[in-house]
């Protein structure tokens, strides 16, 4: 017998649409961001690989690039990955940052981004200097390649730490430590540094997630 409910409608290809397209509305620093990614990935897999490698040694962020011009070198290389495929990014971009912005508003997720990546980049390179000057690291350390979004994002992952609902969130709180901190103890590089130094910086963003700050 009708149960006197109106029957829901199916989904179709458009009301999909009409909700991916206000899926990214909602967050359109991340879905920028992304774009970006995707055109510099396409532009990388037409060069060489000799001229791939200088061009994006040139946009690193390791300590000859920031001591030349720390500025430029911050920005960029925050625009570029190491070859591979865009595809993970587009995954993790939706599945972090994208949440990250919805919360935060746009300005507070971009502040999160940056000061994580920003903080955990000079960390990180102030510890492999340190490194070569003791003799712990070769002077070609310098220049080594350090590209990429994996500080920032290290940094949102860890600030919707505070979204997470409180009987999950000391369990998700515990992966991310574990996930930044386990590297470091087993097979150190300074890269692992940086990521649990972004990873920390979000934690400590916690005063951006409260309402009316």
């Amino acid at each position: 017998m009708p149960s006197g409910h109106p029957a829901r409608p199916y989904a179709t290809p458009a009301s999909w649409l009409h909700a991916l397209r206000s899926w990214i509305r909602s967050a359109p620093g991340t879905y920028l961001w992304l774009t970006a990614l995707f055109v510099t990935t396409v532009i990388v897999h037409q060069m060489s690989p000799a001229f791939e490698e200088e061009f994006l040694r040139r946009q690193s962020t390791n300590i000859h690039e920031l001591s030349q011009n720390p500025v430029r070198t911050l920005i960029t290389s925050a625009f570029w990955i190491d070859g591979g495929t865009w595809l993970p990014y587009a995954v993790l971009y939706t599945v972090f940052h994208a949440p990250a912005e919805r919360r935060l508003g746009t300005p507070r997720w971009l502040t999160v981004a940056a000061t994580a990546h920003v903080l955990a980049t000079l960390v990180s390179e102030s510890v492999l200097a340190w490194a070569i000057r003791h003799g712990h690291a070769p002077l070609s350390a310098a220049h080594t390649l350090d590209i990429g979004v994996s500080y920032a994002l290290a940094g949102v992952v860890a600030v919707l730490t505070s979204y997470v609902p409180r009987p999950w969130r000391p369990v998700y709180l515990f992966a991310v430590l574990v996930i930044y901190t386990v590297p470091l103890i087993t097979n150190p590089t300074f890269t692992d540094i940086g990521h649990l130094t972004a990873a920390l910086t979000g934690l400590g963003c916690y005063p951006l997630t409260r309402r009316g700050t």
